[in-house]
């Protein structure tokens, strides 16, 4: 009984750093988005944290337009970001808890 407890503990910290490792890991992935056929591009990482925005001349001609496509750009990379996080998150947590009951329907 005391052998499983150890082994799921052992598993369990095991997973934790693979889920800090896998947040490194996306400290480093870029992802780009554009909105207005390119007058807004925005980078975040894989962790949602924006690196960096460009803003064409154009775009600052019309503060509604230029506050739209912010807003669509900034949603797309972060959504990519999301589901990129989400999805690595999980296979770091599920690769070193592969067999525990009930564990699949938590991640």
């Amino acid at each position: 009984m005391f052998g499983k407890m150890f082994d799921i503990v052992g598993k369990l910290e095991t997973a934790k750093k693979n889920v800090e490792a896998a947040k490194k890991r996306l400290d480093n992935v870029l992802i780009d988005a554009e909105a207005g056929n390119g007058l807004v591009k925005v980078t975040v990482t894989g962790n949602r944290a924006v690196k960096s925005l460009s803003i064409a001349d154009e775009a600052l001609q019309d503060k509604e337009m230029l506050e739209d496509y912010l807003i669509l750009a900034l949603n797309k990379a972060l959504g990519e970001a999301g589901k990129m996080q989400e999805a690595e998150l999980k296979k770091a947590a599920t690769d070193a808890l592969p067999n525990i009951p009930g564990l699949d329907g938590l991640l």
